[in-house]
């Protein structure tokens, strides 16, 4: 049989999984895209970190300076503040300041605001007391929680108080107003939450 006899065979393909030479330019590009997409994997966590523990860092600050002030702090109370102690400072309130404890066994917010005597009124209301039960010449608020926050309740003003006494786990507002300007009371509150 001469070579001219034989069947011929087909000349047969690569395998599929050979792939062929890379080219220096495909190196070089498949590299880049390597190393973009690890500094995205690595680079975006690591800067969101960054940023959440500066955010964290700073929110710390802010509540550690909160706790350590001594004496009231010309602000409003938060909101939460308010809806937990159950101090509902009026709108109108003006001269608002405001301190708050913690502790373990106690928590207490004090809060002293300028009102008129709607807004007395109307914050009463709100306290779950109202004005009648406020009896004239007496205060309620003892020396302690006075010399916490510098208060002070001299004699030759007109003083009223009451407490507002609720079953725990609700709050205790001992409430002392000083009329001696009936159209601008002042009103200073010890809240008492016992968890």
């Amino acid at each position: 049989m001469t070579p001219s006899d034989r069947p011929a065979v087909p000349r047969q393909s690569p395998p599929p999984d050979e792939k062929p030479p890379e080219t220096r330019q495909h190196m070089i590009r498949r590299r880049w895209i390597t190393a973009v997409i690890i500094v995205l994997l690595i680079g975006v966590p690591a800067g969101y970190l960054a940023i959440s523990a500066e955010q964290s860092r700073t929110s710390g600050r802010d509540k550690e300076s909160e706790a350590s002030a001594r004496g009231l702090q010309k602000d409003w109370p938060s909101k939460t503040q308010r809806r937990i102690y159950e101090v509902p400072v009026p709108t109108d309130a003006t001269d608002v300041a405001y301190y708050e404890t913690n502790s373990w066994k106690v928590s207490k917010l004090y809060v002293q605001f300028t009102t008129n005597a709607a807004g007395l009124a109307e914050f009463m209301k709100e306290s779950g007391t109202s004005t009648a039960a406020l009896k004239p010449g007496d205060v309620t608020i003892g020396p302690e929680d006075a010399r916490r926050v510098g208060w002070t309740f001299p004699a030759g003003h007109d003083w009223a108080a009451t407490t507002h006494a609720q079953k725990d786990p609700l709050p205790t507002q001992n409430i002392t107003v000083d009329e001696t300007d009936p159209d601008k009371p002042v009103v200073f509150v010890v809240s008492t939450a016992t968890p």
